[in-house]
């Protein structure tokens, strides 16, 4: 049974979510986040990654972004929460250098740079990092950075602590802060 299922979303009133089919404990791996590994030079080149329509991308390392716009890629359904119930495991992911040889003592390590890796097979898992409740939606904190564009993304979670735009959780102060300084000179 899967942990999860796709229903129509609290948070965006237009699109779906996940929602937790059991109880899901703290840790729990739910789901993997599934694409394409790409280059930053083509997310940069790119109309598909244009903000003013949903993108599915996440970041991996200063070099590569995953593209999970694909139908196969279920968890692209999770909407972000400022009080998110879930996260990504694997973040700045590590690719293992494997000997297709034996290798002496002392030999040096080479390898071949030059493959076009495509993608396919590289995973991210969402996991719980706190108790889900049965019917409860499973959010993850996107994790988007406070920049000049920030009120582009407005945050929809409507929890405690949002401070109405989608910027991760370290930043959120900066706007907060920005909203208390305009409301004091009214």
């Amino acid at each position: 049974m899967k942990l999860y299922r796709i229903k129509k979303s609290d948070i965006d009133k237009k699109g779906r979510g996940l929602y937790a089919t059991k109880d899901i404990k703290e840790g729990t791996k739910i789901i993997d986040y599934i694409g394409k590994l790409i280059t930053k030079k083509q997310t940069e080149e790119s109309d598909k990654y244009d903000n003013s329509k949903p993108i599915y991308l996440f970041t991996v390392n200063k070099r590569y972004d995953l593209d999970g716009d694909f139908s196969w890629n279920t968890a692209r359904l999770i909407n972000h929460s400022c009080s998110n119930n879930c996260d990504y495991d694997g973040k700045g992911l590590k690719l293992w250098v494997k000997a297709i040889k034996d290798i002496k003592k002392g030999e040096e390590l080479t390898c071949d740079n030059n493959c076009d890796y495509d993608g396919k097979g590289l995973k991210l898992w969402v996991k719980a990092i706190k108790d889900i409740k049965k019917g409860e939606e499973l959010t993850c904190d996107y994790g988007f950075g406070y920049d000049e564009n920030y009120k582009q993304f407005p945050c929809k979670c409507k929890s405690k602590n949002c401070c109405g735009y989608i910027v991760r959780a370290e930043s959120r102060w900066r706007i907060n802060k920005k909203f208390a300084m305009s409301n004091k000179k009214n």
